[in-house]
């Protein structure tokens, strides 16, 4: 074979090879490409320097975890107008928990419903006495789907429930929503997670729901739906919100924000989800919000951001307990000396929240606010509540322009009021 011979095999070679070089990287590339989301997720994740390890499906998961769901899913009622409905009449309520409901001394808060200016109760659904549920199938619970609980207490429960409502008490389900540690051991999917993957508690050791997991919203809205189901009138979300402490919290979660919201965004989100659920049930809507939330003009870190919640809910809840509130506050050497003055000062704040928004044609929740019916022990110093102080509380929220309120008090003991 002539040199030139081999000179034009070697060249032909050498075209093959790199032929065969182009369709190799060609076949690779378009395996990254966007017809392969595996592939796309894996690598954009690894970019991203994410901490977050992506989750294996499960094929038959245990709770029931209902992977069609993501962080950005939407729902048909995000685009529902909400509709606000108010009571005609002042709703004045009292705090009690699921176990005094089912307890003997039920009777007497009745009897001081009954016989004083009060007319309203709020009562722990998901708190104490277990009312709903996970449905199941086999070993399988699935808490986005309740059912009625079958147990003694809740059975219980609900004949009283039914007994409150022939009393003409009108009935507020209290929803410990995002904070609630009974779920999160139930769900850990749905928890809190620290960058490293593992569950995130705050200081007392409690668990808390990730307020961006739209679908571990679906408990408290159904939830909320067998409340009106059993003749609640309103459902009341408490712990609607992140958790405090967020300076030093967001250094070390890593929440399941995949919709890139801010966290006023999450919490406006889920109760205009809420109240549109709750009417279709012929429920009211109210959230708690911190007492300082009527004046501030962020989120205070947790998401409660008076502008994004007021036009979202019938009512809004602000707790303006004296006690809670430091020295000095608006001038107030020793707040829960003075009950009154912070209850005006709160509600003055509360209402030009409220008149902004209106004056510019947003339409805002009533203010019903929660009052201290409990003595603050540990505030230096501090005195007893009892019916003066609080009595003391109401006439100035009444001065306000606000004569619905709701009295709060764990342990459920509340003094005799005078009209």
């Amino acid at each position: 074979m002539s040199v030139r011979s081999c000179s034009i095999r070697s060249k032909r070679l050498r075209v093959i090879s790199l032929m065969i070089v182009v369709v190799l990287t060609t076949v690779w590339v378009a395996g990254c490409s966007s017809d392969n989301p595996g592939a796309m997720r894996k690598q954009s994740v690894a970019d991203s320097g994410s901490t977050r390890v992506p989750q294996k499906l499960s094929p038959d998961p245990t709770p029931t975890e209902k992977p069609t769901q993501s962080a950005t899913k939407s729902s048909k009622d995000d685009n529902v107008p909400v509709t606000l409905s108010s009571s005609k009449q002042p709703v004045r309520a009292i705090y009690v928990t699921s176990h005094v409901v089912n307890g003997s001394r039920l009777r007497q808060l009745i009897d001081l419903v009954k016989t004083t200016e009060l007319n309203a109760m709020v009562v722990d659904v998901n708190s104490g006495v277990s009312l709903v549920a996970p449905t199941r199938s086999g070993n399988k619970a699935d808490y986005t789907t309740l059912t009625w609980s079958d147990r003694k207490s809740a059975l219980h429960f609900r004949q009283t429930i039914k007994q409150l409502k022939n009393e003409g008490i009108y009935l507020i389900a209290r929803i410990v929503t995002f904070k609630n540690p009974e779920l999160a051991k139930a769900m850990p999917s749905w928890a809190i997670k620290r960058k490293d993957g593992s569950v995130w508690r705050d200081r007392s050791g409690t668990p808390w729901i990730d307020p961006y997991k739209q679908e571990a919203w679906e408990y408290s809205l159904a939830l909320a739906e067998k409340a009106a189901e059993l003749g609640f009138d309103e459902v009341q979300y408490d712990y609607v919100r992140f958790p405090e402490n967020a300076a030093q919290v967001d250094k070390i979660v890593a929440y399941a924000n995949g919709g890139g919201w801010n966290k006023s965004d999450a919490i406006r989100k889920f109760l205009h989800r809420a109240n549109v659920r709750a009417h279709k049930h012929g429920a009211r809507v109210s959230a708690d919000v911190f007492g300082m939330v009527g004046s501030s003009d962020d989120d205070m870190g947790i998401g409660q951001k008076w502008d994004a919640i007021a036009p979202e809910v019938d009512m809004i809840s602000p707790m303006i307990y004296p006690s809670h509130y430091s020295k000095g506050m608006w001038g107030i050497d020793h707040p829960d000396l003075r009950p009154g003055a912070i209850i005006a000062h709160a509600l003055k704040d509360a209402d030009k929240r409220n008149r902004r928004l209106n004056e510019k044609g947003i339409k805002t929740a009533a203010v019903r606010p929660w009052l201290q019916g409990f003595t603050a022990g540990w505030v230096h110093p501090h005195q007893k509540y009892d019916e003066k102080q609080i009595r003391e509380q109401i006439v100035a929220a009444s001065k306000a322009g606000i004569n619905s309120y709701m009295l709060w008090n764990a342990s459920c003991k509340y003094p005799r009021f005078t009209t």
